[in-house]
């Protein structure tokens, strides 16, 4: 009796553990090395020299303001792509087409620093498994490494 209570506390603890710690695992956040315009500015160069486009920079600030919001600190969406990925992953998965374009958020902090967040993509990629691991899990996780390489602080 004693050892499935000890099972059955370990499952429990494991779970607890799991729904607190994924949240932080699945959206990596980082300081720029920047001011706001040149880490966009970077970052949109970095996707370039990747081999990847830029579908669009949305402005959120510009976006709330069209609809009578004000926010102070900026906030940008820089969305990338991959065609040839992204045929790989719709050719078996279109469901996870609600995930693309990969998409960088830059940010001002309220103390004017600047960071960029991003989904894990490698996490992402690999809790799906199969093909999405192989494109998401590594081809892209890879790929935004390099886009972002010299962008953050490390």
């Amino acid at each position: 009796m004693i050892p499935l209570i000890g099972f059955v506390a370990g499952v429990m603890l494991t779970g607890v553990v799991a729904v607190l710690i994924m949240p932080r695992m699945m959206i990596v956040t980082k300081k720029s090395r920047f001011g706001f315009d040149e880490t966009v500015e970077s970052i949109q160069t970095g996707i370039s020299k990747n081999g990847w486009s830029s579908p669009a920079t949305i402005d959120m600030n510009e976006s709330m303001a069209n609809h009578g919001v004000e926010f102070g600190p900026r906030v940008k969406i820089v969305q990338m792509c991959k065609a040839d990925y992204a045929k790989s992953v719709l050719a078996t998965d279109r469901h996870v087409a609600c995930l693309m374009p990969c998409s960088v958020a830059v940010w001002e902090n309220d103390d004017g620093s600047v960071h960029v967040s991003k989904m894990n993509t490698g996490l992402m990629g690999k809790m799906f498994g199969g093909n999405i691991a192989k494109v998401m899990g590594d081809l892209v996780a890879k790929d935004e490494h390099a886009i972002l390489e010299g962008t953050l602080n490390t």
